[in-house]
């Protein structure tokens, strides 16, 4: 009998954090987060902690459908076969998108860092390198993806933790003659601790709650974990921890240490606080960093994006050509495809380089909060659908079921109704209901729905 080729399942615990970290933690944390301290003050602290909140009640819904049925499609398939057929398309393809638009930024971020080592060479082709390693090493097999997400992220994650450990020692100590212990007035002592009211901290959660997007990669790898039932839960219970650490506590330390209207207008404060530290090579060492952090996050939402397609085309949603599987078990096409895609940052880069990072990177906050949404809605449908004995018999449930869901759900309600209001990102609202418009148009005028209803519906 003759083997076919499929998805394997070489990825550990150990790579799965890794892989969700390099999708969430990328040029955001690092440059991003300017913005949100302009809009909402040092009071964004309570924003990421409350976004990050809502985020966690995401996961452990998707994780809750991820332990019960690890499949290659995740959130998409959950929306299929919970919500109905379009509703899985939207879905899935929402997704493919964001991630896409979300590469298109990292891979032009990439080529800005680039600059600073050889300002000389045309940005393009920066993009275009990247694009072809970051390829060649998502065809390679999943375990070898995985050790390098897992080292690309560690850079990272140890930046974050050195930042921390200098920050906290200048807030309490000092650093020489030059750099005094400062204290935490900082944090009001500039207008107070909301200085643009508590309406800033509300018109920030759109730029919020965009920083955490692609965390929910962690349900794509489930198809390839070697014990999803295991591994997922412990993933995403870290997520908390994370998010207190990785984002409030750097926030934190920033802003006590410079004046929160300062923060972005003085270059990347990462640079400053090594600079403080007699640190002569800090721009470069930086670089070093974000770059790294850069490829982490390219090479997740390629990883994700690509499974998405190969789990859509299983269910008659996408072509059937992304179902090929090479014999290390990676789905090559649908990396081909998403390569291809890139491609896209090349011209953008060639023909207009100083407005592509903030045109791309302004699409993507909607789709984000769209596939969180769909996820809490599948969840709250799956349940709707488990007999009595099948919901008591669950093995990682949602905590604080019904309550936390429904708040979760209102409050991704109320982030898209800031994205309307807010007028720095009223694009991203009215780009993404073009785009829910389009792919419904689609799906009618190319009959997809017999096409999948064709599929069948598995059993989750």
């Amino acid at each position: 009998m003759q083997h076919t080729p499929h998805l394997l399942r070489g990825l550990n615990a150990r790579h799965i954090r890794f892989i969700a970290l390099g999708s969430a933690i990328g040029t955001g944390l690092f440059y991003g987060s300017a913005a949100a301290i302009q809009t909402a003050g040092p009071a964004v602290l309570l924003a990421y902690l409350l976004g990050g909140a809502a985020v966690f009640i995401v996961m452990r819904a998707l994780g809750e459908m991820a332990v019960r049925n690890p499949v290659s499609g995740s959130f998409g398939s959950y929306a299929r076969h919970y919500l109905g057929p379009l509703a899985g398309f939207i879905t899935g393809w929402t997704y493919t998108f964001e991630m896409i638009i979300v590469c298109l930024a990292d891979v032009t971020a990439f080529g800005i860092y680039m600059g600073l080592w050889y300002p000389d060479v045309p940005r393009w082709i920066w993009v275009l390198s990247i694009i072809c390693f970051i390829g060649a090493m998502n065809l390679c097999h999943v375990r070898i993806f995985g050790e390098m997400e897992f080292w690309l992220s560690l850079i990272k994650v140890a930046a974050i933790i050195a930042m921390i450990a200098a920050g906290a020692g200048i807030i309490f100590f000092g650093f020489g003659h030059a750099f005094p212990a400062t204290g935490l007035d900082n944090l009001w002592a500039h207008g107070g601790f909301a200085p643009n009211g508590w309406g800033g901290v509300i018109a920030s959660l759109g730029i919020v709650m965009f920083a955490f997007g692609g965390i929910e990669i962690i349900g794509i790898t489930a198809a390839e974990a070697r014990d999803p039932q295991k591994v997922i839960p412990q993933a995403i219970n870290t997520i908390p921890l994370r998010i207190v650490l990785f984002y409030v506590c750097t926030l934190l330390i920033l802003m006590a240490i410079f004046p929160w209207s300062s923060i972005g207008q003085q270059g990347s404060p990462f640079v400053v606080i090594f600079s403080s530290l007699g640190i002569p090579a800090a721009a470069n060492i930086l670089n070093i960093i974000v770059i790294s952090a850069t490829i982490s996050a390219i090479n997740s939402d390629i990883f994700g994006a690509g499974r998405m397609m190969y789990g859509m085309a299983k269910e008659g949603m996408a072509p059937k050509s992304f179902l090929r599987i090479a014999g290390n078990g990676v789905p090559w096409m649908t990396v081909l495809v998403m390569g291809a895609a890139l491609l896209v940052a090349v011209i953008l880069n060639w023909l207009i380089p100083e407005q592509v990072f903030v045109l791309i990177a302004s699409l993507a906050a909607f789709a984000t909060v769209w596939v969180w949404l769909m996820i809490l809605l599948s969840h709250f449908a799956m349940r709707r659908s488990m007999t009595a004995r099948e919901r008591e018999s669950i093995a990682f449930p949602v905590p604080f079921w019904p309550l936390a869901p429904v708040l979760t759900l209102l409050f991704m309600a109320l982030v898209i109704i800031v994205l309307g209001t807010v007028e720095a990102t009223r694009v991203a609202l009215i780009a993404g209901l073009v785009w829910l418009g389009l792919l419904t148009v689609v799906w009618y005028a190319c009959g997809l729905r017999g096409r999948s209803l064709n599929v069948g519906s598995s059993k989750l």
